[in-house]
């Protein structure tokens, strides 16, 4: 048996930081993971305890037509994108993708997987469970004759909040185009995203020129539409590869629950709560940046998504200390990546409550 060597999870490292914010007077401001606190739309807890409820037989791993139209329709409405609903399918979130998506490829020791710089640490998971090499760069030119399997992409990016631009994904695609690589674009926090910093889906026609071959678009219902606790995501893309990560997926049951895929062609339909949450995150985030510049921070990036980038000039760690004992606690940059060291990310999925106390905490 091959052993597995990954990294520590990383959040069990702030266990002390944790305790020491949670013992501040007015409790714990936790700011340090993007998990939703927002109500689930009711349009969705209906569809969810509807009639799929009562459907006592086995979903299917490419999911119910009505859910893929559903899916294909708000990727035209809101990105426009166009995708034939037979090229997608969903997963169980899109964590368990991320992870599983080199080994799904049939990517293995030898290979190369590519991951952006600084990055959601499952990127470097998935390609240590594959077996396979991982480089962390976000300039493609200095892998030199190397040619990588797959490479991912993610913005509005987690951690950072920055948006890449239509020029730069061009240019990622034909790079990994000209030697025969997959790019999958981690797009779970595009919804979340606005002019003048809007992102841009690797599937539009300004990037793809409407040829999604060896492209791939995951994306997560987690955030825009609160549903973490359902796991509910969807990729898309080159017709090709999605049969053939279906066929796997079938044979190793990785199914959504019917009741869940309800849910998310309801979500799917509904653009107005949507809108609403992305308007929530954006005034959180506005008024979070402004206190923690004034606080000292310098914020970097952080056009979009559900995260704040930032430095104090010192070691992450030192800056997470410092927050936690105002009852606030952040991630340090370093789960993302060596070169985040000296910065922290900071979350803005809190109540309104706890943001009013986290602002008011800043501001001494």
């Amino acid at each position: 048996m091959r052993a597995l060597h990954l990294p520590d999870f990383p959040w069990d490292s702030l266990a002390a930081d944790k305790a020491l914010a949670a013992g501040h007077p007015g409790g714990i401001v936790d700011l340090s993971v993007g998990t939703p606190v927002d109500p689930v739309p009711a349009v969705v807890r209906d569809a969810l305890a509807g009639p799929a409820a009562d459907v006592p037989g086995y979903p299917t791993t490419h999911g119910t037509p009505e859910l893929r139209e559903a899916v294909a329709g708000s990727l035209a409405r809101r990105f426009h994108v166009t995708v034939d609903p037979h090229d997608i399918l969903p997963t169980i979130g899109s964590k368990e993708f991320v992870a599983w998506l080199p080994t799904l490829l049939g990517i293995t020791a030898g290979d190369l997987v590519v991951i952006p710089e600084v990055a959601y640490p499952t990127y470097e998971v998935g390609a240590l469970l594959a077996g396979a090499e991982f480089v962390r760069t976000d300039g493609l030119v200095a892998l030199g004759p190397r040619r990588p399997a797959l490479v991912w992409l993610n913005s509005p990016s987690n951690p950072t909040g920055r948006v890449l631009p239509v020029e730069h994904l061009r240019k990622v695609v034909a790079w990994a185009r000209e030697r025969g690589a997959i790019v999958a674009s981690d797009e779970c926090y595009l919804a979340l995203s606005a002019p003048p910093h809007r992102g841009t889906s690797i599937l539009h026609p300004d990037v793809s020129d409407g040829d999604h071959t060896g492209l791939l678009a995951v994306h997560s219902m987690s955030k825009s539409s609160s549903l973490a606790g359902y796991r509910a995501g969807f990729v898309t893309g080159d017709p090709a590869v999605v049969a053939a990560l279906l066929e796997i997926r079938k044979h190793a049951g990785m199914m959504v629950p019917r009741p869940v895929q309800a849910a998310m062609a309801a979500a799917a339909s509904d653009d107005s709560h949507v809108i609403a949450q992305a308007e929530v995150y954006a005034l959180r985030r506005a008024q979070l940046r402004v206190a923690l510049e004034a606080w000292g921070l310098k914020i970097e990036h952080s056009e979009a998504g559900l995260y704040l980038w930032g430095t104090a000039g010192e070691s992450g760690r030192t800056t997470v200390r410092r927050f936690a004992e105002l009852g606030i606690l952040v991630a340090p940059g370093e789960f993302y990546g060596p070169a985040g060291e000296r910065h922290v990310r900071v979350a803005v999925t809190a109540t309104d409550e706890r943001i009013a106390a986290a602002l008011e905490r800043l501001a001494g």
